[in-house]
């Protein structure tokens, strides 16, 4: 019979699948109090491990320094070497082995008890070494790896990296940690550079708006519209306040009655009273603002609080 190499595929899955179900059945007390432990840490989180769990290591300590925690990663080898010199008493260390009798990382919990840091054990092994030096210990045995020849670390693997994963994500909740802060910490980013940006930033200036008055004919709408490359025009009063909003689209729909089309007005054409945003609102909030809307929108004007003009911004300008 031949290989079927996608349905093996999806059989891995279902592996690791069914081992993180178990782990997670077993989380219990011992979770919140690892949790609220590092929420109220003042000193550092550090990730300790070799090997694969090592690698694990690097990536919780990533997303818990991109959200907010204080963490840092310290391979259990280099810690032998001099490394946990970066340890005080105020830190809290996470220790990753399955077994739980991997020997570097044992080699380094005396020194660890005797600076007085806070030891968090994440383990396969309940009687382990690990286990019994550590002050809590994160459970994440499985019972079998995904690996044909059940050795190589996969559901191991994967079960620490979800157990991290939960940890991070309950403290995001803890710390009422929102956009803007995750943002902080990505400004390289696109969506790092949509939440820091606000919209005075990247909007088109009033001088290089189409702007039309009610009262104007659909002609000079088009003309004023066609010559600012915008795709809309924005109807003002007066003074300056905005009261309308023509689009491209508009137009297209109101040429469906050709004879009538070049007696119309810019008021019988326009969107009356249309949404607008403040130039001090965040790129994040006016990209929501565009799409949310069942016919979403191109163009947002950008106002004052008192409803006067100030520019417009395009949906293609908040795509970084």
């Amino acid at each position: 019979m031949e290989f079927d190499i996608t349905e093996y595929g999806k059989e891995v899955f279902d592996i690791e699948i069914s081992e993180l179900e178990k782990v997670k059945n077993r989380i219990g007390s011992e979770f919140s109090h690892v949790v609220r432990l590092i929420n109220n840490c003042t000193g550092k989180v550090i990730i300790t491990g070799v090997g694969k769990s090592g690698i694990i290591g690097k990536k919780i300590s990533s997303t818990l320094a991109s959200t907010g925690t204080y963490s840092v990663f310290m391979h259990s080898t280099e810690g032998l070497h001099g490394d946990l010199g970066m340890i005080n008493r105020n830190d809290i260390v996470l220790a990753i082995s399955n077994s739980g009798n991997t020997d570097e990382v044992i080699a380094i919990m005396p020194s660890i008890k005797k600076i007085g840091a806070t030891i968090i054990g994440m383990t396969g092994n309940s009687k382990s070494k690990l286990a019994k030096l550590a002050d809590y210990i994160l459970y994440i045995h499985v019972e079998r790896e995904a690996c044909p020849m059940n050795l190589a670390p996969t559901c191991t693997s994967t079960a620490a990296l979800v157990m991290g994963d939960a940890i991070s994500s309950t403290l995001i909740k803890l710390k009422e940690f929102k956009p803007e802060n995750f943002a902080l910490f990505h400004p390289g980013g696109s969506l790092g550079r949509r939440l820091l940006t606000k919209i005075e930033d990247i909007m088109i200036p009033f001088k290089n708006c189409s702007i039309c008055k009610p009262d104007d004919l659909i002609e000079k709408v088009i003309i004023n519209m066609t010559s600012k490359c915008l795709g809309a025009t924005c109807i003002l009063d007066d003074d300056n306040k905005l009261i309308g909003l023509i689009t491209d689209g508009d137009l297209r729909r109101c040429m469906q009655d050709k004879k009538i089309f070049f007696s119309y007005k810019a008021k019988d054409v326009m969107t009356i009273d249309p949404l607008a945003i403040n130039k001090d609102e965040m790129a994040i909030d006016a990209m929501d603002m565009m799409e949310r809307r069942v016919n979403r929108l191109s163009v947002l004007p950008v106002v004052n609080s008192d409803k006067t003009l100030i520019g417009l911004v395009r949906i293609h300008d908040l795509l970084f």
